[in-house]
């Protein structure tokens, strides 16, 4: 069964949902066709309609944003792979980028993995202070939950929504 990709009233990609769903929010006047599929077509006793490919919906919905996932180890080991920021051996612990004695604070742009000997040379101190070089830039973990991002296998047709996701 092919797919379809769901813009809401503003072009913002939403969701990706079978043909027949795409077909069925056309049929009940909740969306419009703004992209079909080449050569396929649904087609029934009375008429022939083209399979859609890109519909968009004509009211906006609203669509509630996640809240930012709070700091813990055990995500930040994850969102390192357990790879120690400094040395790229396994990471344990993690540790601050600018220490908290310095002010740094517990966010996902100042928390690494870490291993327990790296761990222990750097202390309190800062990154530069040592002359080391970190392997990756702490961010807030990407997890692409209820979104539609690029990916393969997607329609070619899609490509000008999946552009403003990325």
């Amino acid at each position: 069964m092919t797919r379809a990709l769901v813009v809401n009233a503003s072009h913002e990609p939403l969701a990706i949902v079978s043909c027949r769903r795409a077909l069925i929010l056309v049929l009940a006047g909740k969306a419009e066709c703004v992209a079909e599929h080449q050569r396929t077509m649904f087609r029934s006793p009375t008429c022939t309609l083209a399979v859609p490919s890109v519909v968009r919906l004509l009211r906006y919905v609203s669509v509630p944003r996640p809240a930012p996932s709070a700091v813990t180890r055990a995500g930040v080991l994850t969102r390192d792979g357990r790879r120690c920021a400094y040395c790229e051996n396994v990471g344990e612990t993690i540790d601050h980028v600018i220490p908290r004695s310095r002010g740094g604070q517990h966010t996902w742009e100042n928390c690494v993995a870490c291993c327990l000997s790296c761990n222990r040379r750097k202390g309190s101190r800062l990154v530069a202070e040592l002359g080391w070089s970190m392997r990756v830039v702490p961010g807030p973990p990407r997890t692409g939950r209820g979104r539609v991002t690029p990916g393969t296998g997607h329609d070619p047709a899609w490509a000008p929504w999946l552009a403003h996701a990325a």
